[in-house]
């Protein structure tokens, strides 16, 4: 089978692409809008950019013309909470991509626990094992949806105690969730070790 993609509407495209490109880490984000309604939305279309300042990206699309409450907010304010969720909040990640009104949090509509940031207004989630506090450095749009891909720096990091061992993060003990294609998520599953790959350095 050979598909062109030039032939296919944006949703059939997104379907495909979220088929093939997995599993993908989820960015569970809560903005602030400019009113101080504390938002929360999940990213699949997620990752990091560079190491040093450490720098993430998440890719946000938008419905019926209008983007998304995330990236409104994150462009209004500049600030946001990354977290990354375990396997214990699957219901609640899955549940707060529901879209609300701009005025309804989906924090107070899951009854989510929130601490203060340290670095940035946005609150942060209490209890994922992760939690990073960013400001936009740079949004990109891209394609005819205008998908904008905002990459932010990290400025703080909350890890849950017991996480970090000997300078790596124990990703067992994390048990993070991923995202496949739809409705479907994944878990870690068995995890293969390799040998590190030494690279000769260049002349």
């Amino acid at each position: 089978m050979a598909i062109t993609p030039s032939g296919m509407d944006a949703e059939a495209c997104y379907r495909l692409l979220t088929g093939l490109v997995v599993p993908r880490p989820i960015a569970w984000v809560t903005s602030l809008s400019e009113s101080g309604v504390l938002n929360l939305a999940p990213f699949s279309a997620f990752t990091f950019v560079a190491p040093k300042p450490p720098m993430l990206a998440i890719s946000v699309g938008h419905k019926a013309g209008r983007y998304k409450d995330t990236a409104r907010n994150i462009l209004a304010t500049e600030e946001y909470v990354v977290h990354i969720a375990g396997r214990g909040q699957l219901d609640a990640l899955h549940e707060s991509a529901e879209e609300h009104p701009a005025e309804v949090s989906e924090v107070g509509v899951l009854g989510l626990r929130t601490l203060p940031s340290e670095e940035v207004a946005p609150a942060r989630l209490a209890d994922t094992p992760v939690a990073m506090e960013c400001r936009l450095r740079h949004c990109i749009e891209f394609g005819e949806t205008r998908s904008r891909l905002l990459v932010g720096e990290v400025v703080r990091i909350h890890l849950r105690d017991g996480l970090l061992r000997d300078g790596k993060v124990d990703t067992t003990e994390l048990d993070p969730i991923a995202r496949i294609g739809g409705p479907t998520y994944a878990t870690l599953g068995q995890l293969i070790t390799k040998r590190t790959v030494r690279q000769t350095p260049k002349r």
